[in-house]
């Protein structure tokens, strides 16, 4: 669950636990390693570095928008899930709402009721833009 990703890359380190008996009602920011245990009924947000990582247990709960660069689902999420750089959806993972993932792993088991979105790294200055012909 903590382990290296198809690439190689090390997941960061759990700073934050959010116990099995705990209920939150409200956003959460975070920077580092979050794991939730409980059921959390809010956002989740990563600020700073590229390197945080949210783990959901299989008796996790997360009813809100997760928005963090590494994600790693074995229990439910109703919302809407963006993982800029890394997804792992585990054998019990649920998801209910649109994902978009920068790489994902998927294992049998996991479902997802959404849509499937991979982010291109391709960055908006470097879009080409078409001009018609002028027909003089």
């Amino acid at each position: 669950m903590f382990g290296n990703n198809k690439k190689g890359k090390q997941h960061g380190h759990i700073d934050t636990l959010i116990g099995t008996k705990t209920h939150i009602e409200g956003n959460i920011n975070f920077s580092g390693g979050l794991r939730v245990d409980g059921h959390v009924c809010g956002n989740i947000t990563a600020i700073g570095d590229t390197q945080n990582t949210l783990v959901l247990s299989d008796q996790g709960n997360v009813d809100g928008k997760i928005q963090v660069s590494n994600v790693i689902i074995n229990g439910t999420v109703t919302g809407p899930i963006q993982a800029d750089e890394y997804l792992e959806l585990q054998a019990k993972a649920k998801v209910f709402g649109d994902v978009h993932y920068g790489s994902m792993k998927i294992q049998l088991g996991a479902s997802v009721e959404g849509k499937l979105i991979r982010m291109d790294n391709v960055q908006p200055e470097k879009l080409v833009t078409l001009i018609p012909a002028s027909s003089d």
